[in-house]
C-alpha cells in the first residue's frame, strides 16, 4: 500500500528539515513524499536541494495560499492513502506511518487520525498541548468535537470523489473538509491512540485573537456551504474544548 505525504511551506527553513528529515526516517518502504514550495526567499529553496533525491516530487512556484498548495500536492499524488506533513510538524518516531498503513491494511476502513502534541517552536522536547483525541462517532462534529488535523490519514479515492480542500477557505479548510469527509458523507474513520504526530506552535489559525475569531466564522461556513446545520452550540465549545489540551 503506497502511502503519499504532502508537505507545503513557504520560507520555512527553520524548522522544514526536521519534517523532512522524520519522513526520510521512517521505517515504512512505500512512501511518495510531495513538497510543494510557494517559492521560498529565505534558504529553503537550498535546503529542498539538499534532500532532493529523497522528495519524489518537488514543486517550487508562487501560489496563493496553503490550500492552493495543497491541492497542487494531490493532483501529483498516486497513493492508496494521502496525509499532510507541514513544515512545523514532524512525525514522532519512525514508526509513525508504518502504523497508519497497518490500520487500512488489516481493517475495512476509509480514514485514520490520532494524538498530537503541540512542542514549543525552539524545543520541541517541551510540550504546550496534548490533544488526546478519541474513536468518532456519528454527530460528534455537533458537538464540537473534530480530529487533529495533522494526523489525519484519507483514501485518496475520496478525494477524487468527494473533492479537495475548498481554496475560499484561509484558515479552516482542513476543518471543512474533515467535515465534509466524516459528517456528511459518513466514511468510516480509525482512531489511533497515540501521539503519531507532534507540532510546533505558532499556526496560523490561532495566532491572534482576530485570526480566531475569523477562522469561527470559517467554520460557520463550512456547515454552510455543505447543506449541514451546526448545534446551538457546536461552534462555540468548539474552540472552548481546546482548553483542557493545556492540562492533559
Amino acid at each position: 500500500m503506497k502511502v503519499s505525504i504532502i508537505t507545503a511551506c513557504l520560507n520555512n527553513a527553520d524548522t522544514l528539515e526536521s519534517a523532512i528529515q522524520s519522513v526520510c526516517e521512517q521505517d515504512y518502504a512505500d512512501i511518495e513524499y510531495i513538497v510543494i514550495d510557494g517559492d521560498s526567499t529565505d534558504g529553503t529553496k537550498a535546503l529542498l536541494e539538499k534532500y532532493k533525491s529523497k522528495i519524489t516530487v518537488l514543486i517550487s512556484e508562487k501560489d496563493k495560499g496553503i490550500y492552493e498548495a495543497l491541492n497542487k500536492g494531490l493532483s501529483k499524488a498516486t497513493g492508496d492513502i494521502v496525509g499532510f506533513l507541514h513544515a512545523d510538524d514532524f512525525y514522532a518516531g519512525k514508526t509513525s506511518v508504518s502504523k497508519i498503513a497497518k490500520a487500512f491494511e488489516t481493517e475495512n476502513i476509509d480514514c485514520t487520525y490520532s494524538d498530537l502534541q503541540y512542542v514549543d517552536r525552539d524545543n520541541a522536547t517541551k510540550i504546550i498541548r496534548n490533544w488526546k483525541s478519541e474513536p468518532y462517532t456519528d454527530g460528534m462534529f455537533l458537538k464540537g468535537w473534530m480530529p487533529p488535523h495533522p494526523t489525519f490519514f484519507l483514501k485518496r479515492k475520496w478525494y477524487v470523489q468527494y473533492g479537495n480542500y475548498n481554496p475560499s477557505f484561509s484558515i479552516s479548510a482542513d476543518y471543512e473538509l474533515m467535515l465534509r469527509m466524516l459528517h456528511k458523507h459518513k466514511l468510516k474513520a480509525k482512531y489511533i491512540p497515540e501521539v503519531l504526530v507532534k507540532m510546533r506552535t505558532g499556526g496560523s489559525s490561532n495566532r491572534t485573537l482576530a485570526r480566531r475569531i475569523k477562522a469561527n466564522m470559517e467554520d460557520r461556513k463550512a456547515w454552510k456551504i455543505n447543506g449541514l446545520r451546526p448545534g446551538p452550540l457546536t461552534l462555540l465549545v468548539k474552540p472552548l474544548g481546546k482548553i483542557g489540551q493545556y492540562f492533559n
